[in-house]
């Protein structure tokens, strides 16, 4: 490993409480200026972003679609420094995952809640149906996902435990699924929250005065059940609130929270957070594009038992978003984003970084004690059309509008192939990458872009480099070689050893986002770096930011493979 670079990667890396994590101050992105902070609290892909709060700490998970380990967990005492601590879901029931990554699929809308001392996480799959995982310890064991409600269409779920024992389940459809939209639904369920105790019946139709109402959110207070649900699009939308007497209504409506004049688009589906100082709280995401569905924290106030989310500057009950305010009334136990870079000296592969479908135990590994991560070659599925077909994509999100992420990589490649290729992407409904392949006649390094990669198209090569490699020592073989043994069983393995850079920079749209520019860089050195191929605009992938991250693949069947081995992965400025 490069000591300059893991000293770079070390000095952004704080001792944690929490076995096993590290927490991080971003070198991109920090929210917190004091005694204030500014939204985003999370700048990266925490889509509906849901929370619940146990004593002085609080919890927040999100979909996480078809990426592994889904349901990421993410833990704060003050609602604006974050770290994540654990993932809920490990593995995933289903044989089509076999067959092809599900895109866009499996995991939406969670909600997670604290009752009867355990954690539950309720979660949507909108072509089965709503499933839950328990745990008494947050960082898990999580359980195995129980079905509390199947059938297509069942979105967006969210428990409520009421005062006298009941228990209902509040939810929404999708209309891709469903045939219908813009409708919630409450449930009746079981105490123990395993299942629904007869069907769910429509308690608020938003189709003329609340259009794509879901994103459901179920809460009691004062007397009155409310619903907090989001209405008129991700990107476009706003905060719709119902509340009634009864949990099956009916239901009056208000709309609480609006873009207004403020840069925050499309501001709703969240979390409201009660705290033990007695504040309230709401955050939420906004659909920034490519860069995904970042975290904002908002505050809340009730005037006459409706919510007002943000600042009501005109007095109408409809917040506009902050972009910089007073931080809650909590105690701080440190300042500190979701984690980056990533020395890979901890005993398993970093939280941050998650698979593009369900893992396989034989595709990596990661040697602590001396600071790597292997990912083997896998060999493409039958039906391999380009990289967005490879579950064993190891990617993270996108952590600011403008950074640079330095990859310190080796590739070695399986002597018996001349098929295997690794790099460093870009992935979204588009990709880019830098991808280290052995011809058969050498190493190259290319430059490859791919556009509508979702829908089968394959890739350009945009320009290309020749590497050098290294044989690496087989010293324990040679000694102990048994005489009569082929000297092809020990082949000889080569390194090549290699940095790659990506930049991202945002520039501002009409619509007030900003589009998302790539440049990607190589060096054989660490100090001289050169860029290959044109600049890359990424796009989001399915309900998802872009993200970056490494591949390791090969085109034929073999009993072993080759590695693309990353020692350093920094994120800065």
């Amino acid at each position: 490993m490069n000591n300059l670079m893991r000293l770079t990667c070390c000095a952004a890396l704080l001792c944690s409480t929490v076995a096993g994590t590290a927490q991080q101050v971003s070198a991109v992105w920090n929210p917190d200026k004091g005694k204030t902070y500014v939204n985003p609290v999370i700048n990266a892909d925490y889509s509906d972003p849901d929370v619940c709060r146990v004593g002085n700490d609080y919890y927040m998970t999100s979909s996480s679609f078809n990426c592994f380990p889904g349901l990421q967990i993410l833990h704060s005492t003050d609602l604006v420094n974050w770290e994540i601590v654990g993932a809920a879901l490990e593995d995933y029931p289903g044989d089509e995952w076999a067959e092809s990554v599900q895109h866009g699929k499996a995991v939406w809308a969670p909600a997670i809640r604290h009752h009867n001392g355990e954690f539950y996480i309720y979660c949507g799959d909108p072509d089965r149906g709503i499933f839950m995982v328990k745990a008494k310890d947050v960082r898990g064991p999580w359980s195995k996902p129980v079905w509390v409600m199947e059938g297509k269409g069942f979105i967006d779920p969210c428990p409520l435990w009421d005062d006298d024992g009941r228990a209902y389940l509040s939810h929404g459809c999708a209309g891709s699924r469903a045939g219908n939209k813009s409708v919630l639904f409450v449930a009746p369920m079981s105490p123990d929250g395993t299942a629904v105790l007869s069907r769910s019946r429509i308690v608020y139709d938003g189709h003329v005065t609340q259009p794509t109402i879901e994103g459901t959110k179920f809460y009691k207070r004062n007397g009155y059940y409310y619903i907090f649900s989001p209405a008129g699009g991700v990107p476009t939308g706003w905060q719709v609130v119902l509340r009634s007497k009864s949990p099956f209504g009916p239901y009056e409506e208000r709309v609480v929270m609006a873009q207004g004049k403020s840069p925050v688009n499309g501001p709703h589906q969240g979390a409201w957070v009660h705290t033990q100082n007695g504040e309230d709280w709401f955050l939420h995401f906004q659909d920034k594009a490519a860069y995904g569905r970042v975290v904002h924290l908002q505050p809340m106030a009730l005037h006459d038992d409706w919510p007002v989310i943000g600042i009501d500057k005109d007095g109408d009950g409809v917040g506009d978003p902050v972009m910089e305010y007073a931080k809650p009334d909590l105690p701080s136990s440190g300042n500190f984003q979701p984690s980056e870079s990533d020395d890979f000296t901890s005993p398993s592969i970093g939280l941050q970084w998650q698979w593009h479908g369900i893992p396989s135990p034989y595709w990596s590994y990661q040697n602590s004690a001396e600071g790597y991560l292997r990912l083997y070659s896998v060999q493409n599925r039958p039906n391999y059309r380009n990289l967005s077909d490879c579950p064993n994509l190891l990617l993270q999100k996108f952590p600011a509008e403008d950074f640079t992420a330095t990859a310190h990589v080796k590739f070695v490649s399986e002597p018996k192939l001349d098929c295997e290729s690794a790099g460093f992407m870009v992935m979204g409904l588009d990709y880019t990458a830098l991808r280290i392949e052995d011809t058969g006649h050498g190493i190259c390094l290319k430059r490859v872009t791919c556009t509508d990669a979702l829908d089968g198209t394959r890739e350009t090569v945009e320009d290309s480099i020749m590497l050098d490699a290294e044989a690496l020592p087989r010293a324990y073989s040679e000694k102990y070689f048994a005489p009569k043994m082929e000297k092809t069983e020990f082949m000889t393995l080569y390194s090549t050893e290699l940095w790659m850079r990506l930049k991202v920079e945002g520039r501002p749209l009409p619509n007030g986002l900003k589009s998302v520019h790539c440049r990607m860089y190589y060096s054989t050195d660490g100090k001289k770096f050169k860029e290959l191929g044109r600049e890359f605009t990424a796009q989001p992938g399915k309900w998802i930011g872009a993200k970056m991250g490494f591949f390791s693949t090969r085109t034929q069947l073999n009993n072993d493979s080759g590695w693309l081995q990353v020692e350093d992965f920094v994120v800065g400025k």
